[in-house]
């Protein structure tokens, strides 16, 4: 038996700010997650997910956006992960699944990991689909620690070789991922050049120091320049 998925980032004081809005009551909520829905939702349970005690899971979620009149994005936190972002969105499984060129259960199987191993194509349709920038894309399909190897990689190395990788993980355009990668590789370059005219050690100077911060930080450097 598989373990149910964890409940998706509730935003406790966002539900209860929409239910006031309306000039609803906690017992108004069930009342109409039980005749819309089905759902067997006591006041009390509406009561405890306001307060953040306990929160509802994905289809409660759906439910609950739907007697208060807004979307399911609006009763969550930030959404990081894919299937948060899916159910942020209202998207059934099948529907993503369909829409980036996937089996459902290929996809669930993402989902369920954490881990995104869709072609270009289909991450570049996974993006536009959960309308997600590039930072965004990354972290969802799990890939940071991949993207930061491959920037320390180009970094310190022909950046050139990079590229391929690069535009597989990122759905940006190309002459600009180029024009970024060179300008990773020219500022840590530029600090290592700075090392040899302290006369420092590549490796242990306060230059190689320098640099190993910049590899360090490596990520948050790309995002700067990329501007995205």
């Amino acid at each position: 038996m598989h373990p149910s998925p964890p409940s998706p980032p509730f935003n406790a004081l966002a539900a209860r700010r929409l239910r006031e809005a309306l000039g609803m009551a906690p017992a108004h909520v069930a009342y109409g997650l039980r005749a819309q829905y089905g759902l067997g939702v006591p006041p009390e349970t509406v009561i405890a997910w306001e307060r953040g005690v306990s929160a509802p899971d994905a289809r409660e979620l759906t439910a609950l956006a739907g007697v208060l009149w807004c979307s399911p994005g609006e009763l969550l936190a930030a959404a990081t992960t894919l299937r948060e972002h899916r159910i942020a969105r209202a998207i059934a499984p099948e529907d993503l699944a369909r829409r980036v060129g996937l089996d459902t259960k290929a996809y669930l199987r993402m989902e369920e990991s954490g881990r995104w191993r869709g072609n270009e194509r289909q991450t570049a349709a996974l993006a536009e689909a959960l309308s997600l920038g590039p930072r965004e894309l990354i972290t969802a399909t799990g890939r940071d620690e991949e993207l930061a190897d491959l920037l320390r990689s180009a970094a310190t190395t022909r950046w050139q070789a990079y590229v391929k990788p690069a535009a597989k993980l990122l759905p940006m355009d190309r002459r600009h991922l180029e024009g970024v990668l060179q300008q990773l590789y020219a500022d840590y370059q530029s600090r290592m050049v700075a090392t040899n005219s302290w006369g420092s050690d590549v490796t242990g100077g306060s230059g190689g120091e320098a640099g190993r911060q910049y590899l360090a930080r490596v990520v948050d450097h790309f995002w700067e320049l990329a501007r995205l």
